[in-house]
């Protein structure tokens, strides 16, 4: 059984979030249909033409979640592709970007290159952290910003006129699933270390409140700013308070940051990661970590979707994809864009803001469908649609957020690579 959440949020400025765990329906299946005739005028726009959308990605190519990179970049892609050869209405181009992390800032030089380039809307950053230092400037601009994997809490009542969008739940629901999974598995004292950031604060924050509601204590919480090198200071301050267990939140100094505690007697098998570190760390990991879980939003993806994804990032880049976390999310968020741009009759960040929450079934009575070709027609046809993408049902609220999610939960074996616990 998976987790699954449904959520609801005030309006912006006001945000209040709420999850509430619920049985995950199986991953959806797509199939992208064949070219159909499109009618010649909108009952509601007007003259209707064939719309061209240009993304511009903001995704981790340098820096601490490089990790993230290929997987969201090959479901753009994958998208991209589908899109295209449906060819109804709609084509999208990509320019391609760099969002790297705070700590290099590619995204100074990226962002400014996609706005010059006129960009519709941009698809990123992966990094919630990142994401702040730049969206103000993409709002400025008039251009929509559409996150694949954001989870700070703070992007819920963010001033973004309406042009900040994200297929990745909230870090409140993610603490909550974390916390009662770690609570399942008997701990009764944890020890959490933390990223000083936007998104490890507020990821500790809610694994902290959800854990002790649950009767557990977090006996000791330290953090860490990007870019330190040792943690030496951190690890001992929490082992002196005795946890049962560590969780870790940050990025790749996970893997200097869990030998350290390892170094000091602490048992491998009893940390916690998530998303932001959940990687198939092989042997970047120096320790043992078999026997630790993690947890990471996203559904379990169909055998189907996860090979068209290899394929394409094979034919692309000449690589194998190993990873397909925010895969789904990040193709999701594509297909979204190109069925507001059908709806609204046009490609304009505002006008596309206008239309996603209709398109993802968060308002109005629309026709369920799972693929892009089928809600196209529908919506050339004059229809509504409720696209529930790989990603899951989606289903945005006025805020930009989805309202319903899938979090799953990994376990690490002895070569340190880890596997879906829940379906």
């Amino acid at each position: 059984m998976s987790v699954f959440a449904k959520a609801s949020a005030s309006r912006k400025r006001r945000g209040i979030w709420a999850g509430v765990a619920i049985t995950a329906t199986s991953a959806l299946l797509l199939s992208a249909c064949a070219s159909g005739e499109q009618p010649a005028e909108s009952e509601s726009q007007g003259p209707r033409e064939d719309q061209t959308l240009k993304i511009g990605t903001v995704l981790p190519q340098t820096g601490a979640l490089s990790f993230l990179g290929p997987p969201e970049e090959a479901g753009v892609g994958l998208a991209v592709q589908d899109i295209n050869e449906a060819d109804l209405g709609v084509t999208v181009e990509v320019e391609w970007g760099d969002s790297g992390d705070p700590d290099n800032k590619a995204y100074e030089t990226t962002v400014p290159r996609l706005l010059s380039a006129d960009v519709n809307a941009l698809v990123g950053a992966a990094a919630s952290g990142v994401t702040k230092l730049f969206l103000d400037q993409a709002v400025g601009a008039g251009v929509l910003t559409f996150s694949p994997a954001n989870t700070s809490p703070d992007f819920t009542d963010w001033d973004d006129d309406n042009l900040y969008w994200r297929t990745a739940p909230s870090d409140l629901l993610q603490g909550e699933v974390l916390g009662n999974q770690i609570a399942e598995d008997g701990v009764s004292n944890l020890g959490i270390i933390y990223l000083n950031d936007a998104y490890g604060t507020g990821l500790a924050k809610s694994l902290t409140e959800n854990f002790e509601g649950t009767g557990g204590t977090v006996v000791a919480s330290e953090s860490y700013n990007a870019g330190d090198t040792s943690f030496d200071a951190q690890a001992s301050t929490v082992l002196a308070a005795k946890p049962d267990a560590v969780a870790v939140i940050g990025f790749e100094e996970t893997s200097t940051i869990v030998p350290t505690f390892v170094s000091a007697g602490f048992d491998g098998s009893k940390f916690y990661f998530v998303d932001g570190n959940l990687k198939q760390w092989g042997g970047d990991m120096p320790v043992s970590i078999a026997g630790s879980k993690g947890t990471t939003p996203g559904p379990k993806l169909s055998d189907d979707f996860q090979q068209r994804l290899k394929d394409y990032w094979k034919a692309e880049n000449g690589s194998e994809l190993e990873d397909f976390t925010y895969a789904a999310e990040a193709y999701d968020a594509v297909v979204l864009l190109a069925l507001a741009a059908l709806a609204a009759n046009s490609t304009e960040g505002a006008d596309l803001a206008a239309q996603l929450q209709e398109v993802s079934g968060g308002s109005g009575d629309g026709e369920k469908v799972d693929n892009f070709a089928d809600a196209a027609k529908l919506i050339l046809d004059g229809k509504k649609v409720d696209y529930d993408g790989y990603s899951g049902p989606i289903t945005f609220d006025e805020n930009g957020d989805p309202t319903e999610a899938a979090i799953g939960v990994y376990e690490f074996g002895d070569d340190n690579l880890h596997t879906r616990i829940n379906d």
